[in-house]
């Protein structure tokens, strides 16, 4: 289906994070002046919310490769024929779902994605939110001394402590998996925005590089705590067609499961992205 010429409607959801997008079709075809459209709202408002939306995996693919390759997961096989979808459900057999803390989506990479669309077509009848939570807004909030001292951190993420057994529920053996561990800095420079964020997570980040192990826990238990404030924050209730396109570089996601036995059930396609940096 082609776009018309229409005018994409783009609506914050709140002053921090988060935008509605209207009067636009993610299956149809994008001329140079629709993707600029949207590829800005996603750099000013960090995640886009869609509604109402038809397409194919392939027709999801297309719309993420507009914006770089498509990243393949480490640990999550795709349907068949598609390793780089990732199927997002949970429904009454399930035992633990994806994304169940707050998280930058693979950031063990690295050269974590830079964004992630999420198109959900089964719902339950209430629950299964996404918040989202914005890391310019988390940074900015906190002090210039400590600004200082973070700029100057780096940290390990852990593919191995995140992934190593936790896809038993899907059938998963993972005994030949090599997982991705890599340091990244603790505040992040969008390559874009050039604004600077958070870029640690409860998932993911198991310590702080060149402190004891007591100033890292304290110093990431005072981060992940901050990380959730609500100010932040924006929240997302699902229905059925919804898609979510967020940047993982500035923002971080929980998906929350109180839907328990209901099913909830979509797909995912990731965007390849670029190794983070500081320039402090």
């Amino acid at each position: 289906m082609q776009n018309s010429d229409g005018h994409i409607r783009i609506t914050p959801t709140t002053p921090v994070i988060g935008a509605e997008v209207e009067n636009f079709e993610m299956s149809g075809t994008m001329n140079q002046t629709q993707f600029d459209h949207i590829h800005d709202a996603l750099m000013t408002h960090q995640v886009l919310f869609f509604r109402d939306q038809e397409m194919t995996l392939e027709q999801h693919k297309e719309f993420a490769r507009q914006f770089g390759d498509l990243h393949i997961h480490p640990g999550i096989p795709g349907p068949d024929g598609h390793p780089d979808v990732i199927q997002i459900h949970a429904d009454a057999t399930s035992t633990r779902i994806a994304g169940e803390d707050w998280h930058s989506d693979v950031s063990c990479d690295d050269e974590p994605p830079m964004g992630s669309i999420l198109h959900m077509h089964t719902v339950p009848e209430s629950g299964g939110d996404t918040l989202f939570a914005s890391m310019y807004a988390a940074y900015e909030a906190l002090s210039e001394p400590m600004q200082t001292m973070l700029r100057g951190l780096t940290a390990r993420h852990s593919g191995e402590a995140a992934y190593r057994g936790r896809y038993d529920y899907r059938d998963v053996d993972d005994t030949d998996y090599d997982y991705p561990n890599n340091d990244h800095p603790v505040v992040r420079t969008h390559p874009v925005t050039k604004r600077k964020g958070l870029f640690v997570n409860r998932i993911f980040t198991t310590h702080i590089n060149g402190v004891s192990a007591a100033e890292s826990d304290a110093l990431l238990q005072f981060l992940f705590n901050h990380i959730q404030k609500p100010e932040f924050q924006v929240r997302f209730r699902w229905q059925p067609g919804s898609v979510a396109f967020w940047d993982n570089r500035a923002v971080q996601h929980y998906a929350i499961w109180d839907y328990f036995p209901e099913t909830r059930s979509g797909f995912r396609v990731t965007v390849a992205g670029d190794r983070p940096y500081s320039d402090r």
